[in-house]
């Protein structure tokens, strides 16, 4: 309809205007989880625990554009407060990780989030291959991370696994015992997006 009426006023639409029409909007929902994974390394590295850490604070929003893809866009906000260590089963190890992580390693007082904005999104076989900026610590550094996403009417789910290197945002492995244990540099991030459409106002 609106092709039509430009067509009989003699006015093209524009491709940003074109493209607005066509997204849609998702919200990323509680259900969202993401997790890090970070080892031990060392001599000594059998001595120490590999911890899990999960996000209890996510936030975000999708733009997607059906007839075309590489238009769409991702921004995913952490709250790095709402880390949690949730291994080993040591209540009092997870205390004392939990501390040491938020106030040596991520200083969350002085960096509270953790942002995701992608900058190119390419089609791949079961969903996109998504280059963007991760912002940790007042460090961005560019990531391309292979997402397999699955949507549906109201829907959006997305699941990827992708790893960093603690050293590329100026952040030092934590040591122990002399420095024969510590974390490794590498961290894996395990990712399940779930995301809702958002409605037009009015409804729709």
């Amino acid at each position: 309809m609106i092709a039509l009426l430009a067509a009989l006023l003699g006015v093209v639409p524009s491709p940003a205007h074109a493209l607005a029409e066509d997204s849609t909007v998702y919200t990323l929902s509680p259900e969202t989880q993401v997790e890090v994974h970070v080892g031990r390394s060392g001599m000594l590295r059998f001595l120490g625990h590999e911890h899990l850490i999960r996000a209890r604070g996510v936030t975000g929003r999708i733009v997607y554009y059906p007839r075309a893809p590489t238009a769409s866009r991702v921004a995913i906000t952490v709250a790095a407060p709402s880390l949690e260590v949730l291994t080993p089963p040591d209540s009092t190890e997870i205390r004392q990780v939990t501390e040491v992580m938020r106030s040596q390693v991520l200083a969350v007082t002085r960096y509270p989030e953790i942002t995701f904005a992608s900058r190119e999104v390419t089609p791949i076989a079961g969903g996109y291959r998504v280059r963007g900026a991760l912002s940790v610590v007042g460090v961005s550094q560019d990531v391309t991370v292979d997402v397999a996403v699955v949507i549906q009417p109201d829907t959006l789910r997305a699941t990827a696994t992708f790893a960093v290197k603690q050293r590329d945002y100026a952040i030092e492995p934590v040591r122990a015992g002399g420095g024969a244990v510590r974390v490794a540099d590498r961290v894996a991030i395990d990712c399940v997006i779930v995301a809702v459409r958002e409605r037009a106002a009015g409804g729709g």
